[in-house]
């Protein structure tokens, strides 16, 4: 099942660039190695902004939230770093264009 995965980060006061960026370091390591594992499909950081944007590829909802609460952020206790999380179900083009023969025909 894939999911469009938007994520924005943000320092909060009183915490250190180093801190900051040391956990988003973990965190993209951890999707590196969900791109060689076949659960990201497309991960992408949007220019000029603390936003990133994943296509994952899980069996489920339920696998979906464990992957999300098994990320470094999550971890690590410094979830409060992403400000705005917003999650999309994606379905096949494909299945849509299928759905259209009958709606067309209504």
């Amino acid at each position: 099942m894939l999911f469009l995965l938007k994520a924005h980060l943000e320092k909060p006061g009183g915490t250190s660039n180093r801190e900051f960026y040391s956990a988003w370091k973990k965190e993209s390591e951890a999707a590196l190695e969900a791109i060689r594992a076949g659960v990201i499909k497309g991960l992408w950081k949007v220019a000029g902004m603390p936003e990133v944007y994943a296509v994952l590829d899980v069996e489920s909802a339920d696998a979906l939230d464990q992957a999300i609460l098994n990320l470094p952020l999550w971890k690590l206790g410094v979830s409060h770093f992403v400000t705005e999380l917003e999650i999309t179900a994606l379905r096949p083009y494909e299945h849509w264009a299928e759905d259209l023969k009958t709606l067309a025909q209504g």
